[in-house]
């Protein structure tokens, strides 16, 4: 099966509510471009160097998502062009991309990192300090919503619940904080994700294969 066809039975089986984010992390610039043919135009990264060296040999209205845990001594180099920062896990991360999202006159959205797995190597706040980020004032960055990885198991039941989790914590702080995606789900697990009210998806090795 190929990159198209990948693509059209992923989209086919996501509601239209979804957003669908194409991991492209170590994927060479024509597999990216086989898939922007289909008609994709999100694509997740997860390494600085790579984000900012594909955005400039790939068309111009692609939508990159730094998806990877982002150190804030790098935010400079994908200020100028990302369009969601989507594992935000810190007070300071956060004041260094508003700092340079002013320099750059632009607002970055951004999603806040929540800790729903049991592994501890997976990064994320809790819903009290996930709250007092969003309370904090900022000019140059808009906190869209809330991101979280479940840990990687065969365990459905632990997985669903890791979801809940995030689900609870994301329609507690909604109405307060407009906030709007809730992005949760890759390609083990996404249509548990979409059942627990996921509204975006990074899905990686569904469309590229797994090499």
């Amino acid at each position: 099966m190929n990159i198209k066809e990948n693509i059209l039975k992923i989209s086919n089986t996501i509601p239209k509510s979804v957003q669908l984010v194409a991991v492209s992390k170590t994927k060479p610039l024509k597999l990216i471009k086989e898939a922007y043919q289909t008609g994709q135009r999100i694509f997740g990264e997860n390494k600085v160097q790579e984000l900012v060296e594909k955005a400039s040999n790939l068309p111009s209205d692609i939508q990159w998502h730094m998806i990877g845990h982002l150190q804030t001594n790098k935010v400079k180099f994908i200020a100028p062009f990302v369009s969601l920062i989507h594992g935000v896990d810190s007070e300071k991360l956060l004041l260094e991309i508003n700092k340079r999202a002013q320099q750059h006159n632009r607002t970055i959205p951004c999603l806040l990192q929540i800790h729903i797995a049991q592994e501890s190597t997976k990064f994320g706040l809790n819903k009290i300090e996930a709250e007092n980020l969003l309370k904090t004032p900022l000019s140059n960055v808009e906190i869209k919503g809330l991101m979280g990885m479940a840990t990687f198991t065969k365990d459905e039941q632990q997985i669903r619940q890791e979801f809940k989790t995030l689900r609870t914590i994301f329609e507690q702080l909604k109405s307060n904080y407009q906030l709007s995606i809730l992005s949760m789900g890759m390609s083990g697990d996404y249509s548990i994700a979409i059942e627990e009210g996921s509204t975006m998806v990074r899905i990686g090795s569904s469309i590229f294969g797994s090499h």
